[in-house]
């Protein structure tokens, strides 16, 4: 029989002791669907009001809010660190080359705040809002739906160099694309599933002109030919095309159904296309209207988990667009 000192068996109370309390702090820091039910039972509620009004008014604000969660997530991690504006400690990621003049939807978040703030004083975080706010979204344009997972804290820092860095390109190969979500912890069928977002939305002229006018064997001469219409040789950079021209304000898988017919609008889409390894992705939500629902949720939840701030890290900023 072992004997065991009684100093020694204080030592290991303590170690036991210790690795409970980090098991717990490791639960407690886990993202839940239930994480405001006690706290704040009406949030979602609140945060579907104000999307639902917003989309209401118009339908490309769906898109707008589903790419603004995306351009959270990839710089910084799901932390808000988008929507805070410009001050002498912040360089704003609104002014990085990616969302300069095209990501909008601040507004919404913060009037959902607004309302969260009079309810649930200090208890949401800006970072769950805009993850709430994209479901939604894609839930009130025939997307589908998908449980939320919640308890993001806001950020005190952004980060205007790697939104410069971190987020694909509309001109980028697909080797680079499949890179930049693989850094994030996303697998190439995610990167697929999450481009379908495509299917809803408009891009400004600059970013497709090349391809409109590059007399291309990967564009549609006569899809080709209606873009131009809307988008000359030269000026008029700002001219707003929608991405799917069949389903505008429908989130579905016309998007791949375009790509097979060379009719993606932008480079990084037609690139799924191109003799790789997403073809085989891309035709089976062509014909698969229920797998790609199904990717898409499953992506957005798993492009929500990348990197939030959890436990008593970060804040929960009472106006979104500042710190406390």
């Amino acid at each position: 029989m072992i004997s065991i000192s009684n100093n020694a068996f204080a030592a290991i109370a303590a170690m036991f002791s210790l690795l409970f309390i980090f098991s717990s702090m490791q639960c407690h820091a886990q993202l839940s669907s239930t994480f405001y039910d006690g706290t704040c039972p009406n949030a979602l509620n609140t945060i579907r009001t104000s999307v639902r009004q917003a989309v209401s008014r118009e339908r490309r604000m769906a898109a707008s809010l589903i790419r603004l969660h995306f351009h959270d997530c990839f710089v910084q991690g799901c932390d808000a660190s988008i929507l805070l504006d410009e001050t002498p400690t912040i360089v704003s990621e609104k002014t990085a080359l990616p969302n300069l003049g095209s990501a909008r939807g601040y507004g919404i978040i913060e009037d959902a705040k607004r309302e969260l703030e009079k309810t649930c004083p200090g208890i949401v975080s800006c970072a769950d809002i805009l993850a709430v706010a994209a479901r939604d979204a894609s839930t009130l344009v025939g997307g589908p739906t998908w449980a939320v997972k919640l308890g993001r804290r806001d950020s005190t820092t952004a980060s205007h160099t790697l939104a410069e860095t971190d987020l694909p390109g509309p001109f980028d190969p697909l080797n680079r694309l499949i890179s930049s979500f693989a850094s994030k912890g996303l697998s190439t069928r995610d990167m697929v599933a999450l481009s379908g977002a495509h299917s809803i939305g408009q891009a400004q002229c600059f970013l497709f002109r090349d391809r409109i006018y590059g007399n291309g064997t990967d564009i549609d001469a006569g899809f080709a030919s209606t873009r131009r219409r809307q988008c000359p040789k030269e000026d008029q950079n700002g001219n707003l095309a929608p991405l799917d021209l069949v389903t505008p304000n429908q989130l579905d898988n016309n998007y791949f159904k375009n790509l097979r017919q060379r009719k993606g609008l932008l480079q990084s889409d037609q690139v799924l296309l191109s003799g790789g390894s997403t073809d085989s992705i891309v035709s089976e939500y062509s014909n698969s209207p229920r797998a790609f629902a199904s990717d898409f949720a499953a992506a957005m939840i798993r492009m929500g988990d990348i990197s939030p701030i959890t436990g008593q890290n970060g804040i929960i900023r009472t106006v979104c667009g500042s710190l406390n």
